[in-house]
């Protein structure tokens, strides 16, 4: 790396010789748990999708946003964050502990380098809990099954997927997931998700070379979505007010919405 800062840790999946995803996202937003190879591809992605930087921040910002609302102003204190990314400042559990000191956390991934940094998410407050589980979103009964060690399924459960359904390829399989992981949680639940689309009220156009480039130069693949299909993973939930929008716009305080062609969305389970 260009500042000498090499991640800690290791493992028998960790291949630092092609970019992943979890390490340019970190590139992106600024951090340091990230390669040289992370920073050539993030980089010519950069070049081809000047915004993708700017998704980048808006998607950490509206994890923000919306688990301030869910463990402020909805009184929720569990979260399933599914595709759960390198450590940065204010992670799921901060956010929400900070809030309500006892909220549980269950972190999943199964990406190798945010399962080394796993133990920067396992701080947390005395009386709440956090625990991370290494799996695979093509799994999500195992996740569930996982997951019901350190979560009351019978309580109401903030299930995240921000960013991840899209390394789902298939559309069909991406919605049985969250249907899978839905059924699980009672009612009151939330699923809290974003999404590229390559819609261009959105400005989302570019998303198609840059994806494509990403494919044949990183892992894992990628796709973008129509909003259409993306709003079709919030079947059978109530979309909460301001709908499903730019991930920059949803709840964002006046003067500050970004438009971004990442959709952003918070629902409740009836």
């Amino acid at each position: 790396m260009s500042d000498g800062h090499t991640p800690s840790g290791g493992s028998a999946r960790l291949n630092t010789g092609v970019a992943h995803n979890a390490r340019v996202w970190n590139y992106w937003i600024g951090g340091k748990d990230n390669y040289e190879v992370d920073q050539q591809v993030g980089e010519h992605v950069a070049g081809m999708f000047p915004i993708i930087r700017d998704i980048a921040r808006a998607d950490r910002d509206f994890l923000g946003r919306a688990v301030s609302f869910l463990a402020g102003e909805r009184g929720v204190r569990q979260f399933l964050d599914i595709g759960t990314g390198l450590p940065t400042a204010d992670n799921t559990h901060e956010i929400a502990q900070r809030l309500a000191p006892d909220s549980r956390i269950v972190y999943v991934d199964n990406d190798p380098i945010v399962l080394v940094h796993a133990r920067t998410l396992l701080t947390g407050t005395q009386d709440g809990v956090t625990a991370y589980i290494d799996a695979d979103v093509h799994d999500p009964d195992a996740i569930v099954e996982r997951a019901g060690e350190t979560l009351d399924f019978s309580r109401p459960v903030a299930v995240m997927m921000l960013g991840i359904l899209n390394f789902v390829l298939d559309v069909e399989k991406a919605r049985d997931i969250v249907r899978r992981v839905m059924a699980a949680v009672p009612s009151g639940s939330f699923l809290v998700l974003t999404h590229p689309t390559f819609d261009d009220e959105l400005g989302g156009a570019g998303q198609i070379p840059a994806m494509k480039f990403w494919n044949e130069n990183a892992t894992p693949p990628i796709t973008a979505r129509g909003g259409a299909d993306i709003a079709a993973f919030f079947e059978g939930l109530e979309v909460l007010e301001p709908g499903m929008v730019s991930c920059g716009q949803w709840r964002a305080e006046p003067g500050s919405a970004v438009l971004v062609p990442q959709y952003g969305a918070v629902a409740v389970k009836p």
